[in-house]
């Protein structure tokens, strides 16, 4: 069983609108809903693989109950520890070629509420043979919240795959139990470096450097150009075939979704690096977010070009 964990969810609403005009009504008829937040962007894409998968974090309010909802529909194992707090709101308005985003925090987390989840995360990696976390920590929450939570994990014995930014993923770096596998983009990894841009090259030294030595996999995604994939010591080019993008959201998302599943099915090296950088290629493919084609996979995998670098 994959756990996919989402501490800080959201409704994701998408408006439509052909000429969207400020300080004035804009009236909508494209408007769609969906159970958000990267980690359950993540337990769709493995519910779609057919691999058992539960979902887990913080749910609160009439906006908690929609998710979970959403997740009896998808067939998604809901562990989410109910909170008092509601949960959020994200909103994306689709206009002239663009995306403007209305980005609520969330909820404020209680003490008694942090330290009931951590009791949760426990028996969980106890059932689990594999965790992802992603995303943002809601307020209330101490910085180094994922840290125990790799500490948690470490302790039980079961692998995390980690996807988050910023101060959190230069913490998880620097934690006694970092994850089994990290998955910064390169812009996530060039703020993390204190730099503006970084080529092919830095990548690879990045990810070859102490900053990583106790991660066994890197993967550092590209978009379009594919990923620089760190397994052990070596570092790896992965480049992805050629695609008409309709949604590139969420990619990165199903990126984590493939490499936990080959883990899960025991595949590694190239096998797994293909697989797991597959599903964020299909992702970008379909309009809805954290969607793919499985008919599509082998196609795919066989695109995909990995060399040592």
């Amino acid at each position: 069983m994959i756990f996919t964990i989402t501490l800080n969810p959201s409704v994701d609403i998408q408006y439509r609108v052909a000429d969207f005009k400020e300080n004035t009504v804009n009236r909508v008829a494209d408007v769609s809903k969906t159970a958000g937040g990267k980690g359950l962007n993540v337990a769709r894409v493995i519910r779609q693989l057919d691999e058992p998968v539960a979902a887990s974090g913080l749910l609160g309010g009439s906006l908690g109950d929609f998710i979970s909802k959403e997740l009896k529909r998808l067939d998604i194992q809901n562990d989410f520890m109910a909170i008092e707090g509601d949960t959020r709101n994200c909103i994306a308005i689709i206009h002239d070629g663009k995306q403007t985003e209305i980005l609520e925090s969330g909820p404020v987390i209680q003490e008694k509420e942090a330290n009931g989840f951590l009791t949760t995360f426990w028996e969980l990696a106890e059932q689990a043979n594999w965790i992802t976390v992603s995303g943002s920590l809601p307020k209330g929450l101490p910085d180094d919240y994922y840290q125990e939570m790799l500490a948690i994990a470490k302790e039980v014995g079961t692998p995390v795959l980690l996807d988050t930014k910023g101060d959190l993923l230069a913490r998880a770096l620097q934690s006694e139990t970092p994850p089994y596998l990290m998955k910064p983009n390169q812009d996530e990894l060039a703020d993390l470096l204190g730099k503006e841009t970084i080529c092919i090259e830095d990548i690879k030294a990045a990810v070859q450097s102490p900053l990583f030595a106790g991660v066994e996999w890197v993967v550092v995604t590209l978009g379009e150009l594919g990923a620089v994939v760190k397994h052990k010591d070596k570092a790896y080019r992965v480049q992805s075939p050629k695609i008409n993008a309709v949604n590139p959201v969420g990619s990165g998302d199903s990126v984590i979704a493939g490499f936990a599943t080959g883990l899960a099915r025991q595949l590694g090296g190239e096998k797994l690096m293909k697989f797991g950088l597959t599903m964020g290629v299909l992702n970008a493919m379909e309009e809805q977010t954290g969607y793919i084609d499985t008919s599509k996979i082998v196609w795919c995998m066989e695109q995909m070009e990995v060399m040592e670098i």
